[in-house]
């Protein structure tokens, strides 16, 4: 029996998602608005990037997924603004709802360090699109490559950069030494893809610094082994058309390189940077919303925020990374906090992480994995990345056409989306 509560969830990305879910059986009126009508698993949009995966494996229609939670409606829409007094949010087109509890999932966007105009010429990965105009890149890297008469032309073609040495930017890396190493070998008649150079950018001293130093360390050496170059300890101080310019202990560099992507770091999303404004929330440098332990911020114990967007704290004092296992754990938390309250309970203790470890893959049966305090690493390492990944996309059907690609893929080195989409070309020069 429904009491008129009014659950309002935010964002249907991993927190949002969970928090939903947890409350398909409390009595209340549960509203989920998110500006895309399908869930993501972001952590594969790598795959979709290089040819590995199609968009439409890796999301799955949230009414779909939700079809049979009653008390929860699906709403398409982008929440622009909140008035935390009025307890109503805004949309993009002027729609208004109002809440009782308000849980802000939105994630986050990435983030250029105050260098909007990089955006232009070094893309990042956040979205389906995204995905797709860097497959677009990459691939008519090579095509544009095969036709250039200069050498060194060609050479500035064949030069990948990728700035940021964390999960993201290894495992982009990895997947494009694959395709050129592989993939595509035999289908050029001028230009060798295998000669192709792929380059890390990162301002940390290693690669995964979120990991422990070994993994790091044995990360880095199976770059090397698939021929991509770590530059640790450097700085980006310009990206353009042509390549890339950053700041060593020595001084600066220059790189020629016409495919340079983004994998360096994310911030708040806008309505993120709205609601901090609106409620005078303290935040980061990068504007996570600091939160109280039960997820709640300061003053407000009716909005709850989790994901990428909320700052929470390991009991060490620590902040939580802004990984999917987190928002997960946190959308669950929220919404049990919500219905706990609202039949009379007891407060709900201090959210609580549980750290489950980190994964990253590296290239073919090539992973580092860090479960429970474990370390693990290659083959067995690359299994468990396979079965976890499998194991969290949302829906049956999802699972079975990724295993099926991934297994023709392991056998065949083929990747079946390697179709060049999307606006024009850039521009080749000759």
């Amino acid at each position: 029996m429904k009491t008129g509560h009014r659950v309002l969830i935010l964002g249907g990305g991993f927190g949002g998602l969970h928090a939903t879910r947890a409350l398909r059986r409390a009595p209340m009126d549960v509203t989920l608005i998110d500006r895309r009508n399908f869930h993501l698993f972001q952590p594969l949009l790598y795959q979709v990037a290089t040819g590995s995966l199609s968009p439409g494996e890796i999301a799955a229609p949230l009414r779909g997924v939700l079809s049979r939670q009653k008390n929860t409606r699906v709403l398409l829409g982008e929440a622009v603004d909140i008035d935390p007094g009025a307890r109503r949010v805004t949309l993009r087109d002027g729609g208004s709802f109002e809440y009782d509890s308000l849980i802000v999932a939105t994630g986050s966007e990435s983030h250029y360090f105050g260098h909007e105009e990089w955006r232009e010429w070094a893309p990042s990965l956040k979205s389906v699109e995204e995905a797709t105009a860097i497959r677009h890149r990459i691939l008519y890297a090579f095509e544009a490559a095969e036709r250039m008469t200069d050498a060194e032309e060609r050479r500035a073609w064949l030069r990948f950069v990728i700035v940021g040495g964390g999960a993201t930017g290894v495992e982009l890396a990895g997947a494009l030494s694959e395709i050129a190493r592989h993939t595509l070998r035999n289908d050029f008649r001028v230009i060798r893809p295998e000669e192709a150079q792929i380059l890390i950018l990162d301002g940390a001293p290693r690669v995964l610094p979120g990991f422990p130093e070994d993994l790091s360390k044995k990360a880095e050496r199976s770059l090397i082994r698939l021929g991509v170059r770590v530059r640790s300890g450097v700085q980006v101080m310009a990206i353009d058309a042509e390549g890339v310019t950053f700041r060593t202990r020595d001084g600066s560099e220059r790189l020629a390189a016409k495919t340079v992507l983004w994998a360096g770091g994310v911030g708040a999303s806008e309505l993120g940077r709205k609601l901090a404004e609106r409620t005078a929330a303290e935040t980061d440098r990068a504007g996570r919303i600091k939160v109280n332990p039960d997820l709640t911020i300061p003053g407000y114990p009716d909005i709850r925020v989790v994901g990428d967007l909320a700052l929470a704290f390991r009991p060490d004092g620590r902040p939580l990374p802004g990984v999917a296992q987190v928002a997960m754990q946190q959308g669950a938390y929220a919404a049990k906090a919500i219905a706990r309250r609202l039949t009379g309970g007891k407060e709900p203790p201090p959210f609580r992480y549980s750290d489950q470890g980190d994964i990253a893959v590296i290239g073919r049966a090539a992973a580092v994995a860090n479960l429970f305090g474990v370390h693990l690493w290659g083959y067995v390492a690359w299994l468990v990345w396979l079965f976890v990944h499998l194991m969290y996309l949302v829906s049956f059907r999802s699972r079975v056409l990724v295993f099926i690609q991934w297994g023709f893929q392991y056998f065949s080195f083929s990747r079946g989306a390697r179709l060049i989409t999307g606006g024009s070309p850039p521009k080749s020069g000759n």
